[in-house]
């Protein structure tokens, strides 16, 4: 029989371990950093950008069930919140993050009430019309900046990181620590009791009812945190280039988000590096064919979307799961048989 003791023992034991592993990740692309060029630094910014963005759908998705084709316009309205807050209120570049997640995590509450009422193609309709709108409405408001935007700028490395520390080291910083805790915190929320209401509530509604799940409140608040991270992913963006506009968050983005997230495999966390190095690294191999091959304007813009597609039609057809999914499949089934 399992004692209480043994598995508080063994729960702690697990916390520590992913702990060190973020740490230790954490210290190696430190050290990566000093040692690439700055293209490979400004696209690891955009990796770990990323990674928080296509994360928040997952948890939303894959997890809760709740289907977003919008996911874009939660990334905006992070955006716009820091780049307000730091244009307006000259706050320090961790409180215009933070900023961001708490508005778009309010924003998230409300739209998640309206969501919970809502499942399957209507959910995704709703996330859709949001994102196709959210662009004309930041341009009916001028203290948004209209179709150019806002400057969002956070400002100058420190200088005790020394004189050769670019400025896109110090975003790639940002942006992996903020990568790192997100991931490393919502870890930790899947394994909790609230993971596994949102993981029975995907699996049979009703029954979950049953067992004392409160569907709405559930669904809201899986809706709620998923929008804090999005908010926060949509800020480091913002960072990355420099600007928030509506050009920065078109609908594409959307649609990259929920490819990612595919890529990835929907319903776990631990292939979320997957799609969101697919994402960066799918321009740049388009770029090459289109270099090789001498193609159009046309052929080299439309290219990376192609890419995607292609790449997203493989992998719901071969690994619907995701491919992390599939290896830890595989290898359950070679430990059943051995036993």
């Amino acid at each position: 029989m399992v004692r209480d003791e043994d598995v508080v023992h063994k729960f702690r034991q697990s916390n520590f371990g992913r702990l060190s592993f973020f740490v230790g990740f954490g210290i190696f692309l430190f050290l990566l950093s000093n040692r690439v060029d700055e293209l490979r630094v400004y696209q690891g910014a955009t990796l770990a950008m990323y990674v928080v963005a296509i994360a928040s759908l997952i948890l939303l998705t894959g997890y809760s069930g709740q289907v977003s084709l919008g996911h874009g316009a939660l990334l905006a309205i992070g955006g716009y919140s820091a780049a307000l807050a730091r244009n307006h209120l000259s706050a320090p570049v961790w409180i215009t993050f933070l900023i961001a997640v708490l508005v778009t995590a309010m924003a998230g509450a409300v739209l998640g009430t309206a969501a919970a009422r809502l499942s399957g193609p209507y959910l995704a309709g709703t996330t859709l019309a949001l994102a196709v709108g959210l662009p004309s409405i930041a341009n009916q408001f001028g203290f948004l900046g209209g179709e150019q935007g806002l400057l969002f700028d956070v400002g100058f490395p420190p200088a005790s990181l020394g004189e050769d520390f670019t400025q896109y080291k110090w975003y790639f910083w940002i942006a992996s620590l903020a990568a790192l805790i997100s991931i490393w915190w919502l870890q930790n929320i899947l394994r909790s009791r609230y993971g596994r209401s949102w993981r029975a509530l995907r699996g049979n509604e009703v029954a979950a009812e049953l067992a004392g799940i409160h569907a709405g409140k559930s669904k809201t608040l899986a809706f709620t945190i998923s929008s804090g991270l999005a908010g926060l992913a949509g800020a480091l963006l913002a960072m990355t280039i420099s600007t928030v506009s509506p050009s920065a968050f078109p609908l594409s983005l959307s649609f990259a988000l929920l490819t990612g997230a595919i890529l990835s495999g929907v319903t776990t966390l631990s292939g979320v590096m997957i799609g969101a190095l697919t994402l960066v690294a799918t321009p740049e191999i388009a770029a090459a064919i289109s270099n090789r091959f001498s193609t159009s304007e046309n052929v080299t813009t439309n290219l990376p979307g192609l890419l995607v597609s292609a790449l997203l039609i493989l992998v719901v057809l071969l690994v619907p799961n995701g491919p992390v999914e599939q290896m830890r499949t595989v290898r359950n089934r070679k430990r059943a048989i051995t036993r």
